[in-house]
């Protein structure tokens, strides 16, 4: 993604070459796309520091319970679909993270056609030991906002993305300014690295 973007100026210079140039919507999707590859690749540095892909993150989260702290199996169909990546992709994330002991796969006991994903406690040690920093981490990348500015970008992003409310977001008004908050899924975007 481009570091440095064009001056407004040049964007609306463009608009001789491009009628249909919308310069404030080119403004802010520039912007909008600099912004969330920084959060990525903020993210991704931080996971790589401890041997972690933000695929290999993502299964991870999803396969453990964020309110109960405890693992909770998952089929690779599931696992893809909560990812929105194909099945191969998951194939791949989970080859990795069950070569490095993080995971597991065993056949349903109800079903043995049906194969489930489990975090192995060395997986559930290794988020235990990851996710400190990386909710850390975040908390610093939003601290530039103040509650109500978070509060209007979430509404906003959420606007864009076309999603109708973000009704199942809790956030915890009793945490201190900049700490992180326990809602919902917390994960990395998915690659298949």
């Amino acid at each position: 993604m481009l570091k440095d973007l064009p001056r407004y100026e040049c964007i609306l210079e463009a608009v001789r070459l491009h009628p249909d140039l919308d310069p404030s919507a080119c403004e802010a999707y520039l912007n909008l796309l600099r912004a969330g590859d920084e959060a990525y690749r903020r993210s991704e540095v931080f996971l790589n520091e401890h041997n972690m892909s933000p695929g290999r993150f993502t299964v991870m989260m999803l396969l453990y319970d964020k309110i109960g702290g405890k693992p909770v199996p998952q089929t690779p169909a599931d696992l893809a679909e909560k990812a929105g990546v194909t099945r191969a992709t998951v194939t791949g994330l989970v080859d990795t993270l069950e070569r490095d002991g993080l995971v597991t796969r065993e056949h349903d006991s109800g079903d043995r056609r049906m194969m489930l994903i489990h975090l192995t406690p060395k997986g559930h040690s290794a988020l235990q030991e990851i996710l400190p920093g990386h909710f850390k981490q975040m908390a610093a990348q939003m601290a530039p906002l103040s509650e109500h500015e978070r509060t209007t970008l979430v509404r906003l992003l959420n606007k864009v993305a076309g999603i109708p409310s973000a009704a199942h977001i809790v956030v915890h008004s009793a945490a201190p300014e900049g700490a992180a908050h326990a809602a919902g899924d917390i994960a990395a975007p998915i690659t298949s690295k």
